[in-house]
């Protein structure tokens, strides 16, 4: 399954810099992305370095995953694919 990094996790006055919200187009309600918890998420960087996730929750009532990465996610992540395996 693939899925799309929208944006970092974040709040007010706080950004997560290891969590991510990740869509998945065949996704459209909270019940289908909470199928989802505990699946591995690989992100593939341009220099083939792989940083590797888990999806936590689900994010919202639209189907959007909450991911947890192991270190940070660079800014050139937002808007690139990711596999969920």
């Amino acid at each position: 399954m693939e899925g799309t990094i929208v944006n970092f996790r974040s709040g007010r006055h706080t950004q997560y810099d290891n969590q991510m919200i990740v869509v998945v187009d065949s996704l459209k309600s909270r019940e289908d992305a909470s199928k989802l918890v505990g699946k591995k998420v690989v992100f593939k960087t341009e220099s083939g370095k792989e940083l590797t996730g888990e999806v936590r929750s689900a994010h919202g009532n639209s189907g959007a995953l909450r991911v947890l990465f192991e270190t940070g996610m660079p800014g050139q992540s937002k808007g690139k694919k990711v596999s969920i395996n």
